[in-house]
């Protein structure tokens, strides 16, 4: 018997899963290697970066399985990555669709964030593989990791929601959101241990804490600190366990995927003469 959920929103599961077939068909069409690609990009750019700052300037050489953590970290980045800038893409692209069929408009912009979570669990398997050969150990803290993937998704989505709802009536969003995420890449450690930051004295360690209230770096420095090195700073570790500066950006990504649907659900019905 199907629940009550499932029977009010049958239609927009079926239309969200027609989406997510159709946006990886089309997204790897007349592709030689097809979905390969949703691989090759984070581990090409993990070749470029391990060669220029792991090789080259020696960063993170002090870390165990620090090559691991760096690879994780482009994964989760690029999945945030994804699930915002082709979020926001989502409902103009689908101007036309939006002009001639009544339907959910949320679906658009949910499926899109699908077919960069679907990407994020095929890296993620690439990045066990690695572990795996890295001799990086099976940590009892992995099953938590769950808990944070979903709150960089709640985060993206609810971005996602609000950038899409704005970019159907300011074009300039998405030139203005390319530059301001260039900037959260170089600001959520990525690249480098963010233990870097925080040995360098009370101001490093006060620095380190305001660059983890990203929930993106929070969620990247978890991940590592629950499934790779549990020696790897977190901002629960950097914090002495202070649950309240540790819930700051949980709560962030909580508000974020209230406000965004509710911003989206406003201007929805606007979107089909402005998209």
């Amino acid at each position: 018997m199907k629940t009550k959920i499932i029977s009010r929103y049958e239609y927009a599961i079926i239309l969200i899963k027609e989406m997510v077939r159709a946006d990886f068909k089309v997204k790897y069409q007349q592709s030689v290697l097809g979905y390969f690609w949703s691989v090759l990009r984070p581990l090409f750019l993990f070749c470029i970066l391990y060669a220029v700052f792991t090789v080259g300037l020696k960063v993170g050489g002090d870390i165990e399985h620090w090559p691991v953590a760096l690879m994780a970290g482009i994964v989760m980045w690029q999945f945030f990555t994804d699930v915002t800038k082709s979020g926001m893409r989502s409902i103009v692209s689908s101007g036309g669709l939006l002009r001639k069929i009544k339907f959910p408009r949320y679906t658009v912009v949910i499926a899109s964030t699908i077919s960069s979570f679907i990407s994020l669990l095929i890296n993620l398997i690439l990045v066990a593989v690695f572990a795996l050969f890295s001799g990086v150990p099976v940590l009892s803290t992995l099953p938590a990791t769950i808990f944070v993937i979903i709150e960089i998704f709640v985060l993206g989505l609810g971005l996602a929601f609000f950038l899409s709802a704005v970019n159907v009536k300011f074009r300039d969003i998405s030139h203005i959101w390319d530059i301001l995420i260039r900037g959260m890449f170089y600001a959520s450690a990525i690249i480098f241990p963010i233990s870097h930051i925080a040995d360098a004295g009370e101001k490093g360690a006060f620095a380190a804490k305001i660059l983890l209230l990203n929930p993106v770096a929070q969620s990247i420095q978890d991940f590592r600190h629950l499934a790779i090195n549990p020696e790897i700073d977190s901002l629960w570790t950097l914090s002495n366990g202070n649950a309240l500066l540790y819930l700051i950006p949980v709560f962030f990504s909580l508000f974020m995927i209230v406000f965004g649907g509710w911003y989206f659900r406003k201007k929805s019905p606007y979107f089909a003469e402005d998209a």
